[in-house]
């Protein structure tokens, strides 16, 4: 009976074993590389976007503390 129980406990950890090298080998393959790639390219964008709202909102406030009218910005 001992050795029934620990084949069983020793097939679980085999297959436990093999399912996360699997998992480690994807992530480490061409695909997960291009994943990480995109998911580290979608980060920047919308890093840029938000400093770029950022920007517009704060010379939106600058213009109105100034008191410069949209039609004055081109007449430079």
């Amino acid at each position: 009976m001992k050795r029934i129980v620990w084949m069983g406990i020793g097939m679980a950890i085999g297959v436990i074993a093999f399912r996360k090298i699997t998992q480690a080998q994807a992530a480490i393959g061409p695909e997960g590389l291009n994943r990480a790639v995109a998911r580290l390219a979608d980060g920047v964008y919308d890093f840029a976007d938000a400093v770029r709202a950022g920007m517009n909102e704060r010379e939106v406030d600058l213009r109105a503390a100034l008191g410069i009218v949209e039609s004055d910005a081109g007449s430079r």
